[in-house]
């Protein structure tokens, strides 16, 4: 029987919700559980990852280490306190990562919505690949304009995809990838691009429109609706 390779999950929930009010957005009950419980639960649940990293807010460290002993979740690694930019966040976290992992499933604390199953496609996928992201065909015409709000061009939609997260990456590709940044000063918002930068072709594995991140109040009335309709549905 093949061993199958180590994946660490990273969870960043390090943002400042800013949209969000003065409320951290992964601290927010969700049809009763907080988000980033929700959130590490899929994770802990799949077979596919062997442990989990949390990188935070040094003011919910606290919190949220009580929430995982309150709900009982044994793959949480360590939980340790973010950067200031979301690549400095998932450094953080890769450095506490354990020298065993292999592959790093890098995922936002607040898309609560995750699913084993599409966890274990991704990883899946990267195995396949050395660098994959979940992602779902854009349904909107989508519109380039300029500084003056005209529209400047319309990209062929067929060829346009919303990235999600999981994204992930074979461990020595990422950190590769990241010496590069870092070198050359430069700070990615987004994983896949991080890596595009060194010529590396991510590949996209699909994912479902569920897989939604929590930026507003909207979106937390839109995720507890399909929270439900999933109960509902069992």
């Amino acid at each position: 029987m093949e061993l199958k390779p180590e994946c660490c999950a990273i969870i960043v929930a390090a943002g400042n919700s800013t949209r969000m009010g003065s409320i951290s957005k992964q601290l927010i009950p969700l049809c009763d559980i907080p988000v980033i419980i929700r959130t590490i639960s899929a994770f802990e649940n799949s077979e596919i990852i062997d442990n989990i990293v949390i990188v935070c807010r040094q003011e919910d460290i606290s919190l949220i280490s009580g929430y995982i002993k309150k709900y009982k979740l044994k793959k949480v690694f360590k939980i340790v306190k973010g950067g200031s930019t979301r690549q400095q966040s998932v450094e953080a976290g890769i450095r506490e990562a354990k020298i065993t992992a292999e592959y790093f499933a890098i995922h936002d604390g607040a898309r609560p919505l995750i699913t084993e199953q599409e966890i274990t496609a991704s990883v899946k996928d990267c195995i396949k690949y050395k660098a994959s992201a979940l992602a779902v065909p854009v349904k909107d015409t989508i519109k380039i304009i300029g500084h003056d709000n005209f529209i400047k061009s319309t990209p062929q939609r067929s060829l346009l995809w919303a990235v999600q997260t999981p994204q992930v990456f074979e461990r020595n590709l990422y950190l590769k990838a990241l010496e590069k940044a870092k070198n050359e000063n430069m700070d990615y918002t987004d994983d896949c691009q991080l890596v595009e930068h060194i010529g590396t072709k991510v590949h996209l594995c699909t994912g479902t429109y569920t897989n939604i991140k929590l930026t507003t109040l909207e979106d937390v009335y839109i995720a507890e609706s399909i929270l439900k309709s999933r109960e509902e549905g069992k």
